[in-house]
């Protein structure tokens, strides 16, 4: 068949099982492998972020001489500890700054390929999605797209904020390593046979949030680098500027000992990393009773996170392209203490994440989803812990989702919205059910997420793999993800069809296009409306 006989150079030099990229600062060797892909592994896209580096912005990577070995994953960035005393985890090193590329070994003519450029989340506190494995998705393309995965700073090593930080060093670092990386892909994507005129940039969680972030960046100002976005699950948490973020500089300062020196920011530079990251721990922010799932993360720094992604979106400084937004149907489930056995417990756990709520504001939450015949029973759970769950899905993910589409649609741009409900019978059995960003087993394919997919998507739910993979794979290739589904799948319509609000059910045999509920339209309206004062 012509797709078979019809091979390209897809590199400048290149062999049947080691192709070499000479990217000008270094050349790395890949592998080929039987699946018909190519992978390049522990691509360097900046310069250590170490010594005078740590705090501040991605530079350039160094150059190397010879012919370096891609194939291996570089190390995983540190992420902030559950309890002081820890030492930097195995596999994770200050020095992360790595991506992988995945591309098809063979293709047809000479034309390059759509890329997907994908922002692995973790609250801005972890790499939760590291070393996924990009075969599947090129696969389920039939070998029509490159995909490229990265790490970047997480925690104080990519979040601290303070105003010595803003003398001495850089805001926002793990946003601007994420800029780095799709900088390079934009430089560099050709030599591996991808388009850098076609970039799809995705990412779930603190990686969707990051997502809506480079879609608002400067305010709205398009650089060209991306032609359209996929958020799983965007994740709108507390955000803060720099003066509202010095609590968290001061404490660390504190804890580290660089309280007595004069130059603070230049004494947490030259700390060894292990005696930083014994004292990099989550902290109460100021008022609230305890602490947040996550502390350090964007910052508003009036440049590169010019307000808060409400005010930006709603006043219309987005770049206007394809999106698709969308959430799980049990967001919160994982996030909030199974233990939750009282409204009062709810409450100080929603409040922990949004200090700034109001007494108003959490009774007005506490009326809508914390009353007393809303309580539900699952083993070794509280009653209050499904309830709570689904107050803070809402808050942080959904309504968000649902906002940012209706922002789209009314701009005249394509949106689509997804509504993610594949029942796995242990974690529906459990009260977790349908959890934040599972998703991405189906997307990727399970045996691509470095394990934890849930069991049933290689027996009973096997067949929603291949539904998001076409689903997934035609969005980036054609900006649609119709144009390439599967033939037995429903025609995912754009939100502002049908009298808008319209997005798609997937599930296992029943996907199927529907209407969002008018009680979750009324929740969401309301929760909308408070997003600035939340600080989201």
């Amino acid at each position: 068949m012509a797709h078979f006989l019809c091979t390209f150079a897809l590199l400048s030099v290149a062999s049947a099982t080691s192709p070499v990229v000479k990217l000008g600062y270094a050349n790395y060797e890949g592998r080929s492998l039987s699946t018909g892909v190519s992978q390049w592994l522990g691509i360097r896209f900046a310069a250590p972020p170490v010594g005078e580096r740590r705090f501040a912005a991605p530079q350039d990577p160094l150059p190397v001489a010879g012919v370096q070995q891609a194939t291996e994953h570089g190390s995983i960035c540190i992420p902030t500890a559950s309890n002081e005393g820890t030492t930097v985890p195995a596999g994770t090193s200050e020095d992360c700054l790595f991506l992988d590329v995945y591309a098809p070994t063979r293709a047809v003519g000479s034309k390059k390929l759509p890329v997907y450029f994908f922002i692995q989340g973790g609250g801005f506190a972890q790499n939760s999605n590291a070393n996924y494995n990009g075969t599947g998705l090129i696969e389920a393309s039939g070998n029509n797209i490159v995909v490229v995965t990265f790490n970047y700073r997480v925690g104080p090593y990519g979040f601290l904020a303070g105003e010595e930080v803003v003398s001495g060093g850089s805001l926002n670092n793990g946003l601007k390593d994420q800029r780095k990386a799709l900088k390079w892909v934009h430089k560099h994507i050709s030599k591996f046979g991808g388009d850098p005129n076609h970039v799809v940039i995705g990412g779930d969680s603190a990686g969707a949030a990051s997502v809506t972030l480079m879609l608002s960046a400067y305010g709205g100002k398009d650089e060209g680098l991306f032609v359209a976005a996929a958020a799983e699950s965007q994740s709108f948490a507390t955000m803060l500027n720099v003066a509202e973020s010095q609590f968290a500089y001061n404490e660390l300062v504190n804890a580290t000992g660089c309280n007595g020196n004069n130059d603070t920011l230049a004494c947490l530079r030259n700390l060894d990393v292990n005696a930083l990251q014994q004292k990099n721990v989550n902290r109460p922010y100021p008022g609230a009773p305890g602490k947040p799932l996550y502390l350090y993360s964007p910052t508003i720094d009036e440049d590169l996170v010019p307000d808060h992604t409400y005010s930006l979106f709603h006043e219309g400084k987005f770049i206007k392209v394809p999106v698709i937004f969308g959430d799980d149907t049990n967001e919160g489930t994982i996030f909030v203490p199974r233990s939750t056995s009282s409204v009062a417990e709810a409450d100080t756990f929603i409040k922990n994440q949004f200090p700034y709520m109001t007494k108003a504001q959490l009774s007005k939450i506490n009326s809508i989803y914390l009353t007393e015949n809303q309580t539900e029973v699952f083993p070794n759970a509280g009653d209050y812990w499904r309830p709570a769950s689904t107050a803070y899905g809402e808050i942080r993910y959904i309504c968000p989702g649902i906002d940012m589409s209706t922002v789209y649609a009314a701009a005249g741009v394509p949106s689509w919205n997804y509504h993610y409900a594949v029942q796995d019978p242990a974690a529906e059995s459990s009260g977790v059910g349908t959890s934040h960003t599972i998703e991405v087993n189906a997307i990727w394919g399970p045996e691509n997420t470095g394990g934890g997919a849930p069991a049933s998507y290689t027996t009973s739910n096997a067949a929603i793999v291949p539904l998001m993979q076409a689903y997934w794979t035609s969005f980036i290739r054609s900006l649609d993800p119709n144009r390439h589904r599967l033939q037995s799948s429903p025609e995912w319509r754009t939100w502002g069809q049908d009298g808008g609000h319209q997005r798609i059910f997937i599930r296992t045999g029943e996907t199927r296009m529907e209407t969002v509920s008018s009680d979750q339209r009324a929740r969401c309206e309301y929760l909308i409306g408070i997003g600035v004062d939340l600080h989201q």
